[in-house]
């Protein structure tokens, strides 16, 4: 039996095998592709990430690069994870997939693809991202590709022709971007988001989100923690010209809005309406967060981005049938599936339930979901800090149970 398993080799679980061999702790990584497999397999060739590069250190591993304001491509970052964990001997055991994990008298034991495997402690690191949702189903009709966004990999595999985009967080304005400037006519659905500048003031927006303690909130620091948590990622691209990738810039190119999606016939896409009730709050949010940077700054020069255009009108339907749009990318987020775990680990809404990545079953832990620990849980620069404090506990843990191996 060993001291603790690992599951998912991604930033998180490699971030925690670090702290834990640094603490002498016994464990093993297991993943069920490739290290980092969900930015090799799930996203977009051309992606980048979206943070700048000075903010992507792991534990015992600061950027030493030459481009600290740049933006890492997702091959390079994996190349790095991979550096990462062979510099640091990572016990990861690749092509892994664990299949239930269940409590047993003093630790978890843990079927697997590999075979039984046993462990006093086990650190659940599968990541956020994990179950690709598409709201409404979308039957093939006349050549029509419906597909999520994590399997969107660049304008030339898709068929010819219009594409709808549905969402306008992170993932959606990037894509429709890249859609937009390949040429392509988009209709983009719009529902709630969050609108950002790339720089402020001369600065990357997340140094500022830094510098005034933004990103390391916690939960108990904020009015309306549950809010926060389900906030859209940001409308940002780690592009190298640093420019700006949101409504505006897409309205520039020729995108066009549309409401969020409300529902989906046999022949039609219904929309929601005006999407102007979104695009107004999320601009009234911007508005509220440049001007608390600008005091933070002792900035008094007044200043102010390029508004979104509301659209005088939208579409309430686009039809699925006339051949107007050939793709539906559905940039609509992510659930987890944890029916493999302990039962007794999950809420009443299947999620894993912990308070700052610990939960109600002894021994059992989380790592890297959204707002873990603090608002940056699910950032690749703001893992470290959480592995580091569930090593303790992991440690704390053991000591109690006695390290003893079976």
């Amino acid at each position: 039996m060993r001291h603790a398993v690992i599951i998912g080799a991604g930033q998180a679980g490699l971030a925690l095998s670090h702290c834990l061999g640094q603490a002498g702790i016994d464990h093993a990584v297991l993943e069920r592709g490739r290290i980092g497999e969900r930015w090799r397999s799930q996203s977009w060739r051309s992606l980048r990430l979206l943070t700048p590069n000075w903010l992507n250190a792991l534990p015992g591993s600061p950027y030493k690069g030459g481009d600290p304001d740049g933006f890492m491509t997702k091959g390079a970052f994996v190349e790095g994870l991979e550096r990462y964990a062979w510099q640091w001997d990572a016990p990861v055991e690749t092509g892994v997939d664990v299949i239930s994990c269940k409590r047993t008298g003093d630790g978890f034991a843990l079927h697997t693809s590999a075979g039984e495997k046993s462990a006093r402690a086990v650190v659940v690191a599968t990541g956020h991202c994990d179950r690709p949702v598409i709201p409404f189903a979308v039957g093939a009709r006349g050549g029509l590709l419906s597909i999520h966004a994590s399997q969107y990999r660049s304008p030339g595999e898709l068929p010819g022709g219009a594409v709808l985009v549905v969402g306008a967080a992170s993932s959606g304005v990037q894509i429709a971007d890249e859609l937009a400037r390949a040429g392509r006519r988009v209709v983009l659905s719009v529902g709630k988001h969050t609108r950002l500048p790339r720089t402020w003031r001369g600065k990357d927006i997340f140094f500022w989100l830094c510098e005034m303690g933004l990103m390391a909130q916690r939960q108990e620091d904020l009015a309306d923690p549950e809010s926060a948590r389900r906030q859209p990622s940001l409308q940002l691209a780690g592009r190298p010209d640093k420019a700006d990738v949101d409504l505006a810039t897409l309205q520039a190119l020729g995108v066009q809005l549309a409401g969020r999606v409300r529902g989906v016939t046999d022949r039609e896409i219904i929309f929601a309406g005006d999407p102007g009730e979104h695009i107004a709050a999320a601009e009234a949010k911007q508005a509220r967060l440049l001007d608390q940077i600008d005091r933070f700054a002792g900035t008094a020069t007044p200043y102010r981005r390029e508004p979104v255009a509301m659209p005088s009108a939208c579409a309430e339907r686009l039809s699925l049938t006339d051949g107007s749009i050939r793709s539906i990318i559905w940039a609509t987020g992510y659930a987890r599936s944890f029916g493999w775990l302990e039962p007794l680990a999950l809420g009443a809404d299947g999620e894993l339930a912990h308070r700052g990545g610990i939960t109600g079953v002894p021994g059992l832990y989380a790592l890297g979901f959204r707002f873990l620990r603090k608002r940056d849980s699910n950032f690749i620069g703001g893992v470290g800090a959480d592995a580091k404090a569930i090593a303790t506990e992991i440690s704390c843990h053991l000591d109690c149970k006695g390290r003893k191996a079976a």
